[in-house]
């Protein structure tokens, strides 16, 4: 004999008593986060950068094991939104690429830092 049972709603899956209906904390947090910095590889370079004053090209890729291909596209993604620089020049004859990131970049992931911090701590409030 199969037994039935009913679902709650999705909606009501995680309301308590007097909670109010609104979505929860972590999904508006997550809603909140800055998707171009959320992508793995660009939050990678964002982080080397902001503990590091500027990282060679070379420096990143081996940091991050990525390709040329894929960490040009990632950088100049974010190159373009202002939140790193990019110097190019020459090391005796060989060429240099180096990033830094910018004011804008680390106040974009100190604004990400925190709300990832908001979903943990609500995450682990619940």
């Amino acid at each position: 004999m199969a037994r039935s049972r009913t679902l709650a709603k999705p909606s009501e899956a995680r309301t308590r008593p007097g909670a109010a209906a609104e979505a929860p904390a972590p999904r508006k947090a997550a809603q909140a986060l800055d998707r171009l910095i959320h992508e793995r590889l660009r939050l990678g370079m964002v982080s080397a950068l902001a503990v590091n004053e500027r990282l060679a090209f070379t420096e990143l890729r081996s940091l991050l094991r990525t390709t040329d291909g894929n960490l040009s596209v990632h950088a100049r993604k974010l190159e373009d939104a202002g939140y790193v620089a990019c110097t190019k020049g020459f090391d005796g004859r060989l060429p240099r690429t180096e990033y830094r990131l910018t004011a804008v970049g680390r106040r974009a992931l100190d604004r990400y830092l925190g709300h990832m911090e908001a979903i943990i701590r609500a995450t682990r409030d619940r």
